[in-house]
C-alpha cells in the first residue's frame, strides 16, 4: 500500500513539473514573441545611441527588419560578409554564404545600421550641414530561446568597414545590444565567434567580458572541441541564465565504457600535459 502510494505521489510530482515547463514556456514565447513585434524600433527607447561622434568618427544608427530590405542594403550586407567573413571562415564560407543570405532576409531578423555622417559648409551661410552618408556597417539580431527556458538576444552578426575600426564603434554597438536585450526583457546576450577570427575573441573576451558559453561546442564536449571551428559566447543578466549557459558543464556519463571520474581524471591528464609542453617552450 505504502509502495503504491509513493508511486502516486512520485507520478503526480512529475505531472506538475512538466505543467510547469510548459507554462514556463508558454510564457517565454510571449516574451519573445512580444519582443519581435515589427513595429517595435529599439532605437526609440535609447536616444543617445542614435549617434556616435568619438575619435574623429561621426555615424548615425538606423533600424531595419529582413523581411523590407532594400535591394542596394541587401547586396551591401552581403558583399561586407563576404569581404569580412571569407577569411576566418576558409573552405567553409561558400556553404556559410548561402546560410547567411537566407538568414538575412527572415522576418525575425532585426537590424542597425550604421550611417557614416557627412559635414559640409553651406557657401552663403557659412552653416555647417550634416546629412546621412553611405553605410560603413550593420548589426544582425534576433530573440530567440536557448536551452529551451532562456530568452536571449542573439548578435547574428556585426560587421563594420575595415576603415571604422580602432574608433570604439564595436564596443558602442554592443553595448546598445545589451540594452536593447535588458529592455525587451531577455536574460542574456549570446553570440558565434569563428576560432580563427583570433582579434574578435579577443574583443568580446577581453574589452566585454564575455564567457564561453557551456552550450559552445567546446563545452559541451571538450574531448572533441578541435572539431568545431566556433564557438558561442555570451553574457548573463540573471541566476537563471547564468546556471543555463555558464556554470553546467556538459560532460557525456560514459565515453567507451568509461565511468564519469575517469573521464574529469583524463582530461585532468590531458590538460596537464597540454600545459607541460607549452612551458617547456
Amino acid at each position: 500500500m505504502e509502495s503504491k502510494t509513493t508511486t502516486n505521489n512520485n507520478s503526480k510530482e512529475k505531472k506538475n513539473k512538466r505543467k510547469e515547463k510548459l507554462e514556463k514556456q508558454k510564457l517565454i514565447h510571449q516574451i519573445i514573441k512580444a519582443a519581435s513585434a515589427p513595429d517595435i524600433d529599439y532605437l526609440s527607447f535609447f536616444h543617445p545611441f542614435r549617434q556616435f561622434n568619438r575619435n574623429g568618427l561621426s555615424v548615425y544608427l538606423d533600424s531595419g527588419r529582413g523581411d523590407n530590405l532594400p535591394s542596394p542594403t541587401k547586396q551591401y550586407i552581403q558583399n561586407l560578409l563576404k569581404l569580412n567573413m571569407e577569411g576566418p571562415f576558409g573552405s567553409e564560407w561558400a556553404v556559410e554564404e548561402k546560410v547567411k543570405r537566407r538568414e538575412m532576409v527572415v522576418p525575425d531578423a532585426r537590424y542597425i545600421f550604421v550611417h557614416e555622417r557627412i559635414t559640409s559648409v553651406d557657401g552663403e551661410t557659412s552653416h555647417c550641414k550634416e546629412k546621412t552618408g553611405p553605410m560603413v556597417g550593420f548589426v544582425h539580431y534576433r530573440f530567440t530561446v536557448e536551452e529551451e527556458e532562456v530568452p536571449v538576444l542573439y548578435v547574428y552578426e556585426i560587421q563594420l568597414e575595415s576603415r571604422v575600426h580602432g574608433k570604439g564603434l564595436g564596443k558602442f554597438l554592443m553595448q546598445l545590444l545589451e540594452l536593447i536585450a535588458r529592455k525587451s526583457g531577455m536574460s542574456a546576450v549570446v553570440l558565434t565567434v569563428q576560432k580563427a577570427n583570433v582579434s574578435a575573441m579577443n574583443f568580446y573576451t577581453t574589452k566585454l567580458r564575455y564567457l564561453i558559453s557551456s552550450i559552445s561546442p567546446s563545452r559541451v564536449n571538450p574531448l572533441t572541441k578541435a572539431e568545431a571551428s566556433y564557438e558561442i559566447l555570451c553574457k548573463t543578466f540573471d541566476d537563471e541564465a547564468k546556471t543555463a549557459l555558464e556554470v553546467k558543464l556538459k560532460l557525456p556519463l560514459q565515453i567507451f565504457g568509461m565511468p564519469q571520474a575517469s573521464i574529469t581524471g583524463m582530461l585532468f591528464l590531458s590538460f596537464s600535459i597540454s600545459f607541460s609542453l607549452r612551458d617547456s617552450f
